[in-house]
C-alpha cells in the first residue's frame, strides 16, 4: 500500500483538483467523485492553530441557516475558550467562507455543520459518506484520506488532502450512478500524539427530520 501526502499529477480519476473556490463546481461534472480546492493555509495561521491546547479548540455540531453560521462559529470559539485575535478571526472568517461556496453549489437552505477535535482514529474504514455531498477542511493535522478501492476494497494507493485544503465529497444519496468507486477515511492517528481540528458540513432538507 502506497501513501501520497500530496495531491500528485496522477490524482485518481474523478477526482477534480482546483486552484480557486469556483473550481469546486467541477463536483456537478460527470463522472467526478470529489473536488479539492488546492490552497495552502498562511504560515502565521497554521502555527497559531497547531500551537493551540486542545481543550481551546472550537467543537461545535449544529444545524443552521448558512448565513448563520459566522455568528455561531464566533459564538462557539467564544464559548471554547479559542483565544480572541485576527487569527481566530480568520478561522471563523473562513469557516462562514467555506459554508458560503457549499450551500451555493449544493443550494442548501439549511446546514449541518460540525467542528470535532480528533485525538483517535476516528472513521479509520474507507467509506462513502450516507449524505448527498459532504464538505470537510482539516484546518490542524493530517487531511482526510481517499484512494479508490474496487468493490468496497480499501485502496492500494492513498492519497492524503494537504492541511487546510478543502474537499468535497459526492456521498451515497449523490443522484448520478454508476459511483466512481472513491472511499475516504480519516488518518489513523491514535497513539501519535497528534491532534486534528476538522470542519464537515452537510446539506440539510429538513432540520427537523436531519436531528
Amino acid at each position: 500500500m502506497t501513501l501520497v501526502r500530496e495531491i500528485a499529477k496522477d490524482t485518481p480519476s474523478g477526482v477534480g483538483v482546483a486552484d480557486t473556490p469556483e473550481g469546486l463546481s467541477a463536483l456537478h461534472r460527470p463522472g467526478c467523485a470529489a473536488a479539492i480546492w488546492r490552497r495552502q493555509p498562511l504560515p502565521g495561521f497554521q502555527s497559531w492553530i497547531d500551537g493551540l491546547d486542545a481543550d481551546v479548540l472550537p467543537r461545535a455540531r449544529v444545524i443552521l441557516r448558512p448565513e448563520a453560521v459566522r455568528d455561531t462559529a464566533s459564538e462557539v470559539c467564544e464559548a471554547c475558550g479559542t483565544p480572541v485575535g485576527a487569527e481566530r478571526d480568520r478561522l471563523v472568517d473562513d469557516i462562514a467562507a467555506l459554508a458560503d461556496i457549499f450551500a451555493g453549489l449544493m443550494r442548501a437552505r439549511w446546514l449541518r455543520l460540525r467542528l470535532d477535535v480528533v485525538t483517535t482514529n476516528a472513521c479509520r474504514k474507507f467509506h462513502i459518506d450516507a449524505v448527498t455531498a459532504r464538505l470537510v477542511c482539516t484546518y490542524r493535522g493530517t487531511g482526510t484520506q481517499y484512494g479508490i478501492g474496487a468493490d468496497g476494497a480499501e485502496p492500494r494507493r492513498i492519497f492524503t488532502v494537504p492541511t487546510g485544503a478543502p474537499i468535497l465529497l459526492r456521498g451515497t444519496l449523490w443522484p448520478d450512478r454508476p459511483r466512481a468507486g472513491l472511499l475516504h477515511r480519516s488518518p489513523p492517528i491514535e497513539g501519535t500524539g497528534e491532534t486534528r481540528l476538522v470542519l464537515v458540513l452537510d446539506p440539510v432538507d429538513d432540520p427537523e427530520e436531519a436531528v
